[in-house]
This record gives C-alpha cells, structure tokens and sequence, in this order.
C-alpha cells in the first residue's frame, strides 16, 4: 500500500472519534466563554469548566482508539494557541484570572507527553489517571479552596488552604481508584496505588508556582501509578 493512501484511509476511519472530540471541546470552550461573557461568574471558575472539562479528551483518546500521532499533535497545536493567548485575548474564559500563570500551556504539553508515553506502552489508564487527577484534584481544590478555604497556610510564599489541599487529595484518590477498579479489579494494590498518587499530587500541588503543577502533577502522578503497579506487581 502506498503511503499517500494509508494516510488517507487512517484519517477516514478517525472521522467519527475525532468529530465526537472536537464536538466535545467546542461544547466545553462554548460553555466556558458563555458563563465568561454572559453571567457575573468570575474568571477562575469558568478557567476550571475548561481544566475540568477539558481533561477528559484523554478518556475519548483512550476508548476511541485515538492513535498516539493525533493526540501529540493536538497537543502541539493546543500549546501553540496557549502561548499565543497569553498575549492575544483569544479565550478569556481561560486566562483571565487575575494572576501569572503558565497553567493552560503546562497543562497542554502534560497530556501529548503522557499519550506519547503511555500509548507507546499499550498502557493509557495511566496517561488518563494523571491527565483527570490533575483536571478533577487540581479543578476542585481550587473551587473549594477559593469559597470555602477558611484555614489557610503558606508555602514558598504561596497562600494555600487546608480546605483546597484535602479536596484535591480525596478527588485525586477517587480519580486513580475508579481507573485502577475498572483496569486490574478490586485488589489491594489498587487501593495502596491510588492513596500514594493521592498523597504525592497534593503534595505537587502544593509546591508549584506559575502553573507549573499543570505539569508536575499529571507527570508525577501517571509515573508513579505506573511504578507503583510494576513494583507491586
């Protein structure tokens, strides 16, 4: 078969799960951008519609079949339109928070590394259990923390709550157990895996400046689930 028309019959058979994400991403971006423009939500809830809603691209990647070239390339291209935001308004429902960060950018460039690595590895949950720990653990401490976190501490001079930090340690545990459940079944080192990745992403989380925990957490939390179950094992 010649090349040419490989690559064509690759991309018709991808038509249905691509159009399903794009779908998807266009219905979260509108959501995001409608809350932003059209009510008096501020803009570090509508930014977390998006790093919640966005996060579960990995999970279409994953039971579509998405192949690995996609998803990095899509995260290339989310990259790029990142950096160009922060000095183009182009999705102020994203980046109109009030405060330097690189989050938006981190966050693109963790998900083509995990899909790049965990892809090659036949091994996605983990690539999806540090892409939704970081969307559901990271996207609901902030909420919380920013409404409710009434006792707070400081770290490198970073205010952080208690209230913030223990929501993303529980939803980090519920993200990793539910994956693990569905992947190797109700067994002890499923349970032992997701309290050890619940532990070491609040503590990512809490360390991080500039956005820089949109990297460090997915990264560090998909690496040591995967060490975890080869160790364990």
């Amino acid at each position: 078969m010649s090349e040419p028309l490989f690559w064509v019959e690759s991309l018709s058979s991808l038509w249905f799960p691509l159009s399903l994400v794009i779908l998807y991403l266009g219905f979260i971006l509108v959501l995001a951008e409608g809350l932003n423009r059209l009510t008096n939500t501020n803009g570090e809830l509508t930014r977390k519609v998006v790093h919640i809603g966005a996060g579960h691209v990995i999970l279409f990647a994953w039971w579509l079949n998405i192949p690995a070239w996609i998803g990095i390339g899509a995260s290339a291209i989310a990259c790029c339109i990142a950096l160009l935001s922060y000095v183009v308004p182009i999705l102020p429902s994203i980046n109109s928070v009030g405060r330097k960060s690189l989050g938006t950018f981190f966050y693109a460039i963790s998900i083509g590394i995990l899909i790049g690595w965990f892809w090659t590895l036949n091994q996605p949950q983990y690539a999806a259990i540090g892409i939704l720990v970081m969307a559901w653990g990271d996207g609901l401490a902030g909420i919380i923390g920013q409404n409710f976190g009434k006792h707070t501490y400081r770290v490198f001079g970073m205010t952080k709550s208690w209230e913030g930090s223990l929501t993303m340690t529980g939803a980090s545990f519920l993200v990793t157990s539910l994956i693990l459940l569905a992947v190797d079944g109700n067994i002890w080192q499923t349970w032992l895996t997701s309290l050890a990745v619940a532990v070491v992403a609040t503590g990512l989380e809490s360390f991080s400046k500039l956005g820089v925990d949109n990297f460090t957490v997915p990264i560090g939390s998909a690496a040591l689930a995967f060490a975890l179950s080869q160790f364990l094992s």
